[in-house]
């Protein structure tokens, strides 16, 4: 009853004008940011953050348009994967396995509504578990000490390349970059400077929106001049698939329903998890279905099962990944990091405390999420072909449009011209990482959490005076402990079975134009 009574006031917070005006523009451009190749949910999100401080939004509607444009995204991206067998972040990978045949069937209509359905259930049900699970999990977490937080901030980090990563050592040096960078300024228990060169403004550290716009938005700005706007797709493949009839029959509803419902518990044990985030539950809800289902060899044939399996997965992914950043303080996903800075830049600490100290921000997008997945359906089946125009926009009109949103934004937050400078290295070091395919997200993560992972090191250090066994003196720790192990081995044995490296978008165009 305590949940239904905080949700109830959740909503009073939602439903207002500006609240859910905020919710239908998130959802609109998530829908669009989704569609878009390349960019993705955390893209999206980071380019909106200078945004939201420039519009000057208090903290409930700033998280409600960013948590639109996250969910958005995660429905967004199925609709390159299925019309042009791009997908438009990894996620959506396994999307284009049945999607893309089904259009090239003349069933893309159906392809879309089914998963526009798959997403919703998804999203829906995981909103469900966060309401439910996020306040108990706040219980768990008073259980807690600075010995189990530290595992737990190591789980972390060694589940952050997950099946998904191509290199788990190019992951795990991207976090020890991404804690070194957190590593500068001064030292908050010596008041000793660390890694700023006589530099004063790097005296306060480094401003993780400053480092997160310019690791994700730059850098993608850079790739474009790069490739000097080689990315976007010739106009006569836009034209080569045929929607057919938008609505699935009822016995094709019928064959995808327990396959949703499956993958949405799948994708949301998935999500839950610190660092696996939407590409593992998508992933391994693909592989469910297809070992349960596929005993005629149809799936990557055209069957609808193997599209409303991933997007049920990776939209309950995207929920559940929301429940550790709330209740523990510890992203589920990169796209929640990109979140989890927000809070912490409006003075906000997500964690056991959250839910005490300011109920209408949590509720209250709890309650937003609800209404935002409504929406996200009512937008996306009607008004699909909209969104496929979107991809007829020329990526020279959109790049220029992102950097003047991380430019004013930022000198707008801080209004700071070392702060632009800085944002303009974090670019150009995004834009190198992603030049040797070195993820982006652990270097987010280790500036995020570097601090506390810091300071519960040091307070289990100083309680026990010095004895390194406190690290591992609970059972509770023991587990973290071995579960970040696992964690870290088991994708380096099992991710060549799931994995589907993504097809560059230039790489697409060329075999269409060549009759591919």
């Amino acid at each position: 009853m305590d949940t239904l009574s905080s949700l109830a006031d959740g909503f009073a917070v939602a439903l207002t004008w500006q609240n859910l005006a905020l919710a239908l523009i998130g959802c609109f451009l998530g829908t669009i940011i989704g569609a878009l190749p390349g960019l993705g949910p955390s893209n999206g999100v980071a380019i909106l953050i200078p945004l939201a401080f420039t519009l000057g939004l208090p903290a409930t509607p700033a998280l409600i348009l960013l948590t639109s444009v996250y969910y958005g995204a995660m429905y967004g991206g199925r609709i390159s994967s299925i019309l042009l067998n791009i997908p438009g972040d990894e996620p959506a990978v396994m999307t284009t396995l049945d999607g893309y045949p089904m259009a090239l069937k003349g069933q893309a209509g159906v392809a879309l509504t089914i998963s526009g359905i798959a997403s919703f259930v998804g999203s829906f049900a995981a909103t469900w578990g966060l309401a439910i699970l996020a306040p108990q999990l706040v219980k768990m977490a008073l259980l807690f000490g600075p010995a189990e937080y530290f595992a737990l901030y190591v789980l972390a980090f060694a589940t952050l390349g997950g099946i998904a990563s191509r290199n788990q050592a190019k992951a795990a040096f991207a976090a020890a970059l991404g804690l070194g960078i957190a590593m500068i300024g001064v030292d908050g228990q010596t008041g000793v400077p660390r890694l700023t060169f006589g530099e004063v403004h790097l005296y306060d550290g480094i401003d993780f929106l400053v480092a997160i716009v310019g690791l994700f938005a730059l850098s993608e700005v850079f790739i474009f001049i790069e490739n000097r706007g080689k990315d976007d797709l010739p106009e006569h493949h836009k034209s080569k698939v045929d929607f057919g009839p938008l609505l699935p029959s009822l016995s094709v509803l019928r064959l995808t329903a327990w396959p949703i419902v499956r993958s949405t518990v799948v994708g949301f044990l998935a999500g839950v998890l610190p660092g696996a985030g939407a590409s593992l539950g998508s992933f391994f809800a693909y592989g469910l279905e297809k070992t349960i289902n596929d005993k005629d060899k149809t799936f990557g044939a055209g069957d609808p099962r193997g599209v409303a399996a991933p997007e049920a997965g990776n939209n309950a992914a995207a929920g559940g990944a929301l429940v550790p950043m709330l209740a523990l303080g510890v992203p589920g996903s990169g796209t929640t990091a990109v979140l989890l800075a927000m809070l912490l830049a409006l003075n906000i600490t997500p964690g056991p405390l959250l839910f005490t100290n300011n109920p209408d921000v949590v509720w209250g997008l709890i309650a937003a999420l609800f209404i935002s997945n409504i929406m996200l359906l009512l937008l996306n089946i009607p008004m699909v072909g909209l969104f496929v125009r979107v991809l007829l926009i020329p990526t020279k009109y959109l790049m220029p449009a992102v950097a003047m949103i991380s430019f004013v934004g930022i000198y707008g937050i801080s209004g700071s011209t070392f702060d632009l400078l800085v944002m303009i290295i974090f670019g150009v070091l995004g834009w190198v990482l992603r030049k040797l395919n070195v993820p982006l997200v652990p270097v987010i993560m280790g500036v995020l959490l570097g601090n506390q992972m810091e300071v519960n090191l040091r307070r289990a250090m100083t309680i026990s005076d010095g004895e390194w066994s406190t690290l591992f003196a609970s059972p509770l720790s023991i587990a973290l402990w071995a579960l970040a192990i696992a964690g870290f081995l088991l994708p380096i044995a099992v991710s060549r079975f799931f994995r589907k490296p993504a097809i560059p978008r230039n790489v697409v165009a060329d075999e269409i134009a060549a009759g591919d």
